[in-house]
């Protein structure tokens, strides 16, 4: 596996990187942009209400407040790149040129999926970011400079690309993905209130162990996960853009049954308290 490279806090490049099925994380989400460049194997990805079967040279842009997460099979080779950026970092180079409309993706769409089918271009975009890790590597003293400058190239090479590919890949969906899909949005449009296995299979007329089966099949997690996991990601939303409210009442909207609860698991999958949370994104700006 090749390793990760990190530029302070703003930057992280991964550079083909191959995992297997017992490599793959959790859902997740982040506050960086993310450029992700699948090179080879299996992968099904599930990014907010979207599941994408995923073909060699398959571009996925993502804000990273999206809930996202990729489902691979047991014993499956994966090979990937990733960049991990902070808006914030190159915001001072876009406006100096008046490029700000690359971000337009990621602050617009939250995210797509753009299929290359591995053409000239996508070729190119690899090499970009291979010069990337490999500047980071060095011991040039221009290297932040540099990086962003190959950032900057690798914004206008896949928003060109998008523009081929419309930007969003429409594509016929067999009835488990589209039933996966609607499971999703039915979350997030309720996950506020309680759910369960049994309301959710009756709110959209499908079996509970149907229901159970194809989630897990198509996304790799269970339901209740998901259900989580999303809520999680709301909370984060509400810890930073409302430092105000208090903590018992964004875990009353964000549909935790109990402050108690909110807080083990809270603490359990960010590693912090939600206080030190919202205290540490609050002193970034």
């Amino acid at each position: 596996m090749k390793g990760m490279v990190y530029l302070d806090e703003t930057l992280l490049i991964n550079y083909r990187v191959h995992g297997k099925w017992a490599d793959m994380g959790d859902y997740h989400s982040h506050q960086e942009y993310e450029i992700y460049f699948f090179h080879g194997g299996s992968c099904r990805y599930l990014i907010r209400n979207q599941i994408y079967d995923l073909e060699p040279g398959d571009i996925l842009l993502m804000d990273g407040m999206t809930l996202h997460k990729p489902n691979v099979p047991q014993n499956s080779e994966y090979v990937r790149s990733t960049i991990h950026f902070s808006p914030q970092w190159i915001q001072g180079m876009l406006q100096e040129i008046g490029g700000m409309h690359l971000l337009d993706v990621f602050k617009k769409l939250h995210h797509c999926l753009i299929r290359t089918k591995e053409n000239e271009e996508s070729k190119a975009l690899e090499k970009v970011i291979q010069r990337m890790s490999d500047v980071k590597r060095s011991s040039n003293s221009f290297a932040e400079l540099e990086m962003k400058a190959l950032l900057l190239q690798v914004l206008i090479m896949v928003n060109q690309l998008g523009q081929v590919d419309s930007m969003k890949l429409q594509s016929s969906k067999i009835d488990k993905m589209k039933h996966a899909e609607d499971i999703v949005s039915f979350i997030q449009t309720n996950y506020m209130y309680k759910l369960t296995i049994d309301s959710i299979s009756d709110a959209l007329s499908l079996s509970k162990s149907y229901v159970s089966h194809v989630f897990k099949e198509m996304t790799g997690f269970t339901v209740m996960e998901y259900v989580m996991g999303y809520r999680l990601t709301q909370v984060k939303f509400l810890l930073e853009m409302e430092p105000d409210k208090a903590l018992k009442d964004i875990a009353n909207e964000c549909g935790f049954e109990s402050v108690s609860h909110f807080s083990r698991y809270f603490r359990e999958k960010v590693g912090v308290t939600a206080r030190e949370y919202r205290s540490k994104r609050l002193k970034i700006y």
